[in-house]
């Protein structure tokens, strides 16, 4: 058999599917079958089902209520069905006239004649026209794609291609798995004595193999970069213990045991010759900012430069009204630098960055995206990492991979160089980069999605912090929650009323931050309240968030723009207005801006009737737990990685057909297989790579 050749159209809409060569035809497997391999009689169909049935067409007409439907009625020897078109070509009524006998596969439900198929698919038969030998498999698709199309460019791709194993045959053996080209050709072409809820659910031993083989190759990208990382240069910033020593003592507080753990794993890190590439996983309140501040100093204590990114400028404030306060004593002091400053700031800031004069920068992506000049940078701390769109991930990891010592000066143009914000000098080296994330990660999402990063866990809370007792509260007593406001506010508290929406939105009919700052500024003339949200400059957000720490506002109405990074240990009362309208996640975030200080701390989640079944769901998880790692698991059940990653605006290459809920022993094989095969089959593992990755591969280090 010759290959099909295809022409420049087809070939723009497999693009579409993600389809370039043709041997990724094999690799785009159906989403479900329909089986054509035997008849139901229609006496035997119940609604619900599935079936194929064979018969003869006994009326045809074209039915002009309540719009304009083309119904037809079939029957064999046993019983009738109905046949329904809403859109429908004079081609398919002619095929579908009185007399003719016909084959139609569809879902059979209950209908105002009675059994019925909508839209079934129909064809023309005689006595004589033989059933289907395997099942009929329906692939995603686009536009302009028939399947009819999809199915013989897959099959012609099975015939033509050579489809050989990437696996030793030892490795396949100790994990049982199926042959690869078997898998394959079971999956495009089942036999109709497969059991079909193993094709469905996808644990048929060709399912198996085809997921296994899809997470080894994600884990082979991501352990190959963690290795090869392990190859470049950075500066060895061995640990002096001077100034780390130093602001232990001065703390008002001791370290949890997490804490140290973190810190000790950084400080190894930070103390070899090659980058650092460490995600600092704790939950809200857990205490990052000081294990980021000790990792800064190490740095500091060896001469080199820090910049700590954060995705907004309040959590950038945040950051560094509270180094600043620990850091100043000891003799350093931060740089602030972000968009909103005023030119001559910023000049300022940035020639102070470049002389070296400062040892420590904070400031938001204005740090990255802007001509600034590093001295001599040797650790980059980005918080809330995953919140950073591609571009600007890709280029801060681009800035991370860049050597221009000596190693790798000879490939770096001079303008590539300045661009990220190095000095073409032979002495830099590529900077340390601690991530930091206060959104808990599931342990199955960190295996496989960060599989390229150590990863340090805070996973206790410092003493001292107050548990927020949460209630769900129907928006009907919305006047008792505002008595209640009222009540700790004149008690001396402060609290949060957060809205999810800032301009007036008549499908969602959402209470907007505009309309309740107006409404609580007249239901409570005796408090001073402020208004905090997305739109406001940043100048101005800084001015309010400065006047509620400070305890010159006792209320104030937000947006989830203070999601994180918002410290103010007097608030102890937090209002989340429609809180069936957003995420776990989210939800965990804005509860963890109260319990801060001393005084019990309760959050109120005002919700609208009536809930859909997933609000309700996250509800019911966000009440029961205050454990954001648990929450965050529950949050991967209900929403999957991709959402839950921000895939979509990330450009993480997200999983096809494997479960890392469902399949977290493939999961577990695969990142052994992985080491494995890098360590002892290396053209195997390239091989495997180049099957599965293609040129997804740099995108499974954003």
């Amino acid at each position: 058999m010759q290959p099909t050749k295809i022409s420049p159209a087809t070939l723009s809409k497999l693009a579409k599917l993600g389809i370039h060569h043709r041997s990724e035809l094999l690799l785009h497997l159906p989403l479900r079958y329909e089986d054509e391999t035997h008849l139901a009689p229609i006496s035997t169909v119940q609604p619900g089902q599935t079936v194929q049935v064979q018969g003869t067409v006994t009326h045809n007409e074209i039915a002009f209520r309540p719009r304009r439907t083309l119904v037809c009625r079939m029957q064999d020897s046993g019983g009738e069905l109905y046949l329904r078109f809403l859109n429908f070509y004079p081609s398919q009524q002619k095929q579908l006239a009185e007399g003719k006998q016909i084959r139609a596969i569809g879902e059979v439900r209950m209908g105002y004649y009675g059994l019925e198929m909508v839209h079934p698919k129909c064809r023309a038969v005689d006595d004589n026209t033989p059933l289907q030998q395997s099942l009929t498999p329906v692939y995603p698709t686009t536009a302009g794609l028939s399947q009819t199309v999809l199915r013989k460019l897959i099959a012609n791709a099975l015939e033509t291609l050579p489809v050989t194993d990437t696996l030793p045959e030892s490795l396949l053996r100790r994990l049982k798995l199926a042959d690869f080209a078997d898998s394959l050709r079971l999956l495009h072409n089942p036999t109709p004595d497969i059991a079909a809820f193993s094709l469905e659910n996808r644990s048929h031993t060709a399912w198996r193999r085809i997921k296994f083989d899809e997470l080894l190759a994600q884990q082979l990208s991501m352990r190959a970069h963690h290795r090869e990382r392990g190859k470049r240069i950075a500066a060895a910033l061995a640990p002096h213990r001077q100034l780390t020593s130093r602001l232990i003592k001065a703390l008002p507080f001791a370290l949890t045991q997490a804490q140290q753990r973190s810190f000790a794993e950084i400080s190894s890190d930070l103390a070899q010759p090659h980058p650092m590439q460490r995600l600092l996983l704790g939950d809200v309140g857990s205490g990052k900012t000081i294990v980021a501040a000790l990792a800064a100093l190490q740095a500091i204590e060896n001469g080199y430069q820090v910049a700590l990114l954060s995705p907004t400028e309040i959590l950038a404030e945040q950051h560094y009204l509270k180094l600043r306060d620990w850091l100043e004593p000891l003799g350093i002091t931060p740089v602030w630098l972000s968009g909103s400053l005023k030119k001559k700031d910023k000049q300022l800031a940035a020639e102070r960055i470049a002389s070296g004069e400062t040892l420590l920068a904070i400031g938001t992506h204005a740090l990255f995206q802007e001509k600034i000049s590093f001295h001599k940078l040797g650790l980059a701390i980005v918080d809330e990492q995953h919140k950073f769109g591609v571009q600007q991930r890709l280029a801060l990891r681009n800035k991370g991979k860049l050597d221009v010592g000596r190693a790798s000066a000879r490939h770096a143009s001079l303008e590539t160089v300045e661009a990220v914000g190095l000095k073409p000098d032979l002495q830099t080296t590529e900077p340390h980069q601690l991530m930091m994330s206060a959104t808990p990660i599931p342990r199955t999402l960190a295996m496989s999605y960060y599989a390229d990063l150590d990863v340090s866990v805070i996973d206790e809370l410092p003493p001292g912090r107050t548990p927020v007792v949460t209630k769900l509260v129907s928006d009907e007593r919305r006047d008792e929650v505002i008595d209640r406001v009222r009540a700790a506010c004149l008690e001396g508290q402060q609290a949060y009323w957060v809205c999810p929406l800032i301009d007036e939105s008549e499908t969602l009919q959402l209470q907007t931050a505009l309309e309740t700052y107006q409404l609580l500024m007249q239901t409570f003339p005796e408090l001073r309240v402020g208004l905090v949200h997305g739109k406001l400059d940043n100048a101005e957000k800084v001015r309010v968030m400065a006047a509620f720490k400070a305890n010159e506002l006792q209320l104030l109405v937000a947006t989830t723009v203070i999601e994180v990074g918002v410290d103010v240990p007097n608030a102890s009362l937090m209002v989340i207005d429609h809180a069936e309208r957003m995420g776990l996640a989210q939800l965990h975030q804005l509860r963890g801006r109260v319990g801060r200080g001393a005084a019990h701390s309760l959050c109120i989640l005002l919700y609208q009737q009536p809930l859909s079944e997933l609000a309700r769901a996250r509800l019911k998880i966000i009440f029961e737990s205050t454990d954001g790692f648990a929450i965050a698991q529950q949050d991967l059940h209900l929403r999957g990685p991709g959402e839950l990653l921000g895939a979509r605006q990330s450009g993480v290459a997200m999983l096809r057909f494997a479960d890392i809920n469902a399949d977290e022993d493939l999961l577990d094989q695969a990142r052994q297989a992985a080491d494995e095969l890098l360590r002892d089959s290396p053209a195997a593992a390239q091989a495997h790579l180049q099957r599965w990755m293609a040129n997804k591969h740099d995108y499974m280090h954003v």
